[in-house]
This record gives structure tokens, sequence and C-alpha cells, in this order.
């Protein structure tokens, strides 16, 4: 099983240095092509994209979410940091297990 990321090329360039592969993108449409190549490639099994790439396509992101379970989706801040309105991991996960971290 293999990560991939899509996202702008300071985080793809981070995660290569770990010998993740990933895409770069800057457009709507260079994300959907990344991301419909990552699905299509059953070695995959967590694909990790950077929230601000995500939202560039976020029904199609939303719309695999919530119909598969494999491979695992992960929206990360990048550089620029986390959006607003977004919770972080640390919020996500007091929630999801009803402990404060």
């Amino acid at each position: 099983m293999r990560y991939f990321i899509i996202g702008d090329e300071d985080a793809v360039l981070g995660f290569g240095l770990v010998g993740v592969a990933g895409a770069v993108v800057q457009t709507q449409t260079q994300a959907q092509e990344a991301f419909s190549t990552s699905l299509e490639q059953s070695d995959i099994g967590i694909v990790i994209i950077t929230e601000r790439v995500a939202d560039l396509i976020r029904p199609q992101v939303d719309r695999f979410i919530f119909t598969r379970n494999f491979p695992l989706i992960v929206e990360i801040p990048d550089r620029q940091g986390p959006l607003s309105g977004k919770p972080g991991i640390r919020e996500m996960v007091n929630q999801a297990i009803g402990i404060k971290l």
C-alpha cells in the first residue's frame, strides 16, 4: 500500500523527501486529473490532498469520501496554514473520541 500526495509544489516536495509520490497541481483541471489518476491505482491506500486543492474539486472529493471507504482521503493544510472555518486535527480527534487531548 502506497501514499500519494496532491497539492502545491511545497507539499509535494516535502512528502517526496520521505518517498511519497505525488502530483503538483495549480488548476481545477489538474486537480481533477490527479485525483482521478490516484483513485485508479489499486496500490494507493491513502491519498493526501491539501485543503486548498481539495476545495478546487470539492464535489468530487466529497462524493468519493461519502460513497467509498478505500483509499482513505486525508486533507491537510498547505504552507499558508489551515483554511478558516476548518477544524484542526486536534479538534477533530477530540470530537471523534469525546476526550479533550
